[in-house]
């Protein structure tokens, strides 16, 4: 019997990857789509396309002291779940009924464009200080729940196909 990752471990560590290409100064965050075991989008957090990352520019929330998950919109980045949706919007690829693994629980902007993406489960590892988008999720029947960290080592996994 081989040892391998389960599922979500597997796709968690996936969005860790992903979540390495960010960005951003204060918080890097990877995201991913999946459906059917297959992964349809991916995203990580930082400046649009073609316009200079905060590391060049500095970050205007960081230099006004202003905290973790208030006044998002002086941010210039573009939130992990929402370039994963963008490249799904520009590649053609249906999200609706997909499963997302994010690094940090969705805020309130990007739980509300998961719901009307129609997500139907949300699994994330760290916690975000914003309590409206939990509600906002069970409300809309959106599944969403805190994945537990892994042991170190992997854990046996049989039959998982």
């Amino acid at each position: 019997m081989d040892t391998r990752p389960g599922w979500d471990d597997y796709f968690m560590d996936i969005a860790g990857l992903v979540a390495s290409r960010s960005t951003c100064m204060r918080r890097q965050v990877g995201c991913v789509f999946v459906k059917d075991r297959r992964i349809l989008s991916t995203g990580y957090n930082g400046a649009p396309s073609g316009v200079a990352h905060c590391s060049e520019t500095g970050c205007r929330r960081q230099q006004e002291g202003i905290p973790s998950g208030e006044r998002t919109e002086l941010c210039r980045g573009v939130h992990a779940e929402q370039n994963a949706i963008i490249q799904g919007a520009r590649h053609g690829v249906v999200l609706q009924g997909a499963t997302v693994y994010a690094t940090t629980q969705p805020c309130s902007i990007c739980t509300k464009m998961l719901i009307n993406a129609g997500v139907e489960e949300i699994i994330f590892e760290g916690d975000f200080p914003d309590d409206m988008s939990l509600q906002l999720l069970k409300e809309a029947g959106v599944f969403c729940h805190k994945h537990a960290k892994k042991k170190a080592g992997r854990k046996k996994v049989a039959n998982e196909g």
